[in-house]
């Protein structure tokens, strides 16, 4: 793993009062480590896509700054290694922030001001569809709800997201376009006047509701046509920790034991990897309290 530009100190595992590290893969994946304001990404120069992104975000000091446009490429590592304009143009697809842009936003005013302009640089964006509905409204919602739920803690929370990056994601302008995102929140509660980690994990799936024939065709045919893979409706999820890290190969450390939704339901036997999954439809669906065992 290459570290670059030591001069933004980027995610830091120390910001909870219980230390959590970056996902990450396992040693000798290679990957670029690209610091930021408040936040890293871990790129995979091969897919040019991220492998994982972490942010810590403070809640008392969170800092209204225009949001601005200025997209850019990141001229710290090889415009070949990186996702651009190229693919987003002339069609519908959205560039999609993987840290949100308001997360890293706090601090001083050049501070977050730094922030909000480090969020535009393409490692931190994923293409998805671009229609908005329900369903990816309370997917950007998220952080704020953790947030508020952490609020007697510090109000503070560290958030990971990226794409899920499958060996069959259809290509498209030569990018593999994943049809998945994950999110994981954690944050620290008190417990018997100990910090106690917590954790919630969520998938996002854009993955075409077609039948496989109709996929097939419509697929064939936005090649012809030049234009992006079919992306079906956003669909979100509450998940078990442990999901995430089989679908990523990402190693979440203690973030396993720490899930609200642990001890992973039983009842596993049918071999379906979305046993125990929940579907979101409102706030009310998501769990953040552990329960007692």
């Amino acid at each position: 793993m290459d570290a670059l530009t030591p001069e933004r100190a980027g995610y830091r595992s120390d910001f909870l009062a219980v230390p959590v590290a970056l996902p990450a893969p396992t040693a000798g994946t290679p990957l670029r480590e690209l610091r930021y304001t408040h936040f890293s990404v871990l790129l995979d120069p091969v897919r040019r896509l991220a492998r994982s992104t972490g942010v810590n975000i403070d809640g008392d000091a969170l800092t209204d700054i225009e949001r601005g446009d200025d997209w850019h490429l990141d001229d710290r590592i090889p415009e070949d290694e990186q996702v651009g304009e190229a693919v987003y143009a002339r069609n519908d697809l959205d560039r999609g922030h993987l840290v949100r842009r308001r997360d890293p936003v706090w601090g001083d005013r050049a501070t977050a001001e730094q922030a909000n302009l480090d969020t535009f640089a393409y490692p931190n964006a994923a293409p998805q569809a671009g229609d908005f509905n329900q369903s990816k409204e309370l997917w950007l919602g998220l952080e704020d709800h953790v947030l508020a739920y952490a609020q007697t803690n510090r109000n503070r929370i560290s958030v990971f997201t990226s794409p899920v990056l499958a060996l069959n994601d259809p290509l498209y302008r030569g990018v593999g376009i994943p049809q998945a995102f994950w999110k994981v929140a954690a944050w620290t509660t008190a417990v018997d006047g100990i910090a106690s980690l917590r954790a919630a994990a969520f998938v996002l799936d854009q993955s075409s509701q077609l039948v496989d024939i109709d996929l097939n065709d419509a697929s064939a045919q936005a090649l012809i046509d030049g234009g992006p893979p079919p992306l079906g409706p956003y669909l979100s999820y509450q998940v078990p920790v442990e999901d995430v890290e089989s679908l990523t190969g990402l190693d979440f450390g203690g973030l396993v034991m720490a899930d609200v939704m642990a001890p992973v339901l039983a009842g596993r036997a049918d071999g379906s990897p979305r046993t125990g999954w929940v579907r979101l439809r409102n706030d009310g669906d998501i769990t953040l309290e552990k329960a007692a065992s």
